[in-house]
């Protein structure tokens, strides 16, 4: 598996499965995986990175804020400029852009993506134009509060195969209903779900 938000290692400890077991890798890998799309999905969003920059092309309408200082385009998280290169133009024809501010301010020093260009007094192009992007797209680093929410979820999702219709009870409590959505979970990742989102 790849780009989950914890390990297996972790994931084992936290339920009291021992290391060298291996007999339930399989459930528990995919309960880690699901997790961490879930989380994606929930957010709007994904803290992996890139491994190497990739491309992306933008719409600016309905991504442009104007501003005092210059129009700034919102974009897709971005974890690393090592790489960036950024465009405008449209099917085989593009033109470097320079003179843009990344934004917010200090965002990779913080270990937060870089979400908007600032192009300093100009503009993002005609209405028909589109910005490529050329970028390591994601999170610098996965936060501690995604990782933690990852775990919890996991450990929720494979104890599920034992709450057969989510359903699962106690002697002392009868039976219980799951709830659809893990109270923890949410309030770990709900400060990072994008507008539109969750």
């Amino acid at each position: 598996m790849a780009n989950e938000y914890g390990s297996l290692a972790a994931l084992k400890e936290r339920l009291g499965v021992e290391v060298d077991d291996e007999s339930r890798d399989n459930l528990l890998n995919s309960a880690l995986a699901a997790a961490s799309r879930g989380i994606d999905r929930a957010t709007g969003r994904r803290f992996w990175l890139d491994e190497t920059p990739v491309q992306r092309v933008f719409n600016p309408g309905g991504r442009v804020v104007r501003e005092c200082d210059g129009e700034r385009l919102l974009i897709d998280d971005i974890g690393d400029v090592d790489g960036l290169i950024v465009e405008t133009g449209r099917g085989t024809s593009w033109s470097a852009v320079t003179g843009y501010e990344t934004s917010p301010d200090n965002a990779l020093a913080d270990e937060q993506p870089i979400t908007g260009l600032l192009l300093v007094s100009g503009f993002w192009g005609a209405a028909t134009s589109r910005v490529r992007i050329t970028a390591r797209f994601g999170w610098p680093a996965i936060p501690a509060d995604v990782a933690e929410a990852a775990m919890i979820q996991a450990a929720r999702l494979y104890r599920r195969k034992d709450s057969p219709e989510g359903v699962t009870g106690s002697a002392e409590w009868g039976v219980v209903r799951l709830s659809r959505r893990d109270p923890d979970v949410w309030n770990l990742i709900e400060p990072y779900v994008l507008p539109g989102f969750g």
